[in-house]
């Protein structure tokens, strides 16, 4: 049995002590978090102690490192999103999966004192042209790494945030979408609910596409809708929660799952009229599940889902993004053959999805209501700077047909 090595005094050193013969100090030897031998002194056993503790609590704080400016991003990030505790489930798993993606195993390694504005900006450029990322997408990232440099900034473990302006020279880039989704034009919308009507292989999703067309729900607020938000007498419909589905896990087994939740914004729980292709197409809902059976599905202590897969579950938000790229390309092959047969320019039906559908709706209230105080409302916009971007696209569309219709009008040429 080996024995247990002693100072001067005849006292029992601990793992990591020793006393220097040359002068009599005390000396504790440990490795940092990034595998380098350090080591502290003192005159006295106890004071030695005392900055032991303090040591191994530091450390398990992570303090050594973060304060001596030699942490990485990842660690910060870390550090951050352990103090969001008031991050919905959903909010916190979308934010973790997307740094986790794209950030930790590459940018995030990087020390975080060491980055600059230049930095970020290259990341981003980087994301952007050789992951070919949609700048919606770049925003959530920003959504994370900002307030993570920030907290450094607080910490005063750097003395500025890097991210600063990032995103407005971003935006700045030529041929670049900054964020908004265009929306179906008018033709192309009747297109696409028309061919549904028509088509015996895709009819069945009549209802919740005219739905989202007509209200402009989120996704999660459209597959959530009870039975009992909607009021047909009145012809409104109370959107006061959403339905999401997501992953609880990041690892090799991840659990998908559905879950209730509030809407994105608190602006977004609101009473929505119903126009009459919406109360139309709910009542044909209706009737038809009271002769085949209600959506039996119970989550969260609700039930009572309008819409229905085949299955007679509440719809994955994928599957209807899926089914829509299915529709659209039925129908775009199927109406270039009919264009070329009838001699003229195809229809043609562009890639989207469901938030597309909110967009478009969006679009065509701009096209016809001018108070945007009003729009805001309808749409659950937390921002109404969120409204006015879409206005000012709508607007500008708007302006060359008011002029065409000038031309028509008047001749003065």
């Amino acid at each position: 049995m080996a024995q247990s090595r002693k100072d001067n005094k005849g006292r029992v050193l601990r793992k990591g002590e020793t006393q220097r013969k040359c002068d009599g100090k005390y000396v504790y030897t440990y490795t940092n978090p990034e595998g380098r031998r350090k080591s502290i002194y003192s005159k006295d056993i106890k004071t030695l102690r005392e900055r032991e503790e303090q040591l191994i609590k530091d450390q398990l704080d992570g303090l050594d490192t973060y304060v001596a400016g030699s942490a990485t991003i990842n660690f910060v990030f870390d550090r951050y999103i352990s103090t969001k505790a008031e991050l919905r489930d959903t909010t916190m798993t979308n934010y973790k999966y997307m740094y986790n993606r794209f950030v930790r195993d590459g940018f995030g390694r990087k020390k975080i004192a060491g980055i600059k504005f230049s930095d970020v900006l290259q990341f981003y450029q980087h994301l952007i042209k050789d992951k070919e990322m949609q700048i919606n997408t770049l925003e959530t990232i920003h959504t994370v790494l900002h307030p993570t440099f920030q907290l450094a900034l607080r910490d005063n473990i750097i003395r500025t945030n890097p991210s600063d302006g990032v995103m407005a020279q971003i935006k700045k880039l030529p041929g670049k979408n900054h964020g908004v989704r265009h929306a179906l034009t008018l033709e192309q919308q009747r297109a696409f609910i028309r061919y549904i009507e028509d088509n015996p292989k895709f009819d069945r999703w009549v209802s919740i596409f005219k739905f989202l067309l007509g209200t402009g729900c989120r996704i999660g607020e459209a597959i959530g809708i009870r039975w009992e938000d909607v009021d047909f007498e009145k012809r409104l419909i109370n959107i006061n929660h959403s339905l999401v589905y997501y992953s609880r896990g990041y690892k090799e087994h991840p659990i998908c799952t559905f879950s209730i939740s509030l809407p994105k914004t608190e602006a977004g729980i609101c009473i929505i009229p119903m126009m009459d292709a919406v109360y139309e197409a709910l009542q044909k809902e209706w009737n038809e599940q009271q002769e085949n059976g209600f959506n039996e599905t119970e989550i969260d202590g609700m039930k009572g889902f309008i819409f229905m897969n085949r299955f007679g579950n509440v719809h994955n938000p994928q599957a209807i993004n899926r089914a829509i790229k299915r529709i659209y390309e039925a129908y775009n092959a199927e109406e270039v053959v009919k264009a070329a047969r009838e001699h003229r320019e195809p229809l043609l039906i562009p890639h989207f999805s469901c938030h597309h559908l909110r967009h478009t709706f969006c679009s065509r209230f701009c096209e016809n209501e001018t108070n945007l105080k009003v729009i805001q409302s309808i749409m659950g916009h937390a921002n109404i700077e969120t409204t006015l971007d879409i206005y000012a696209e709508v607007t500008e569309t708007k302006k060359h047909e008011a002029i065409e219709k000038l031309a028509h009008k008047i001749d003065v040429f």
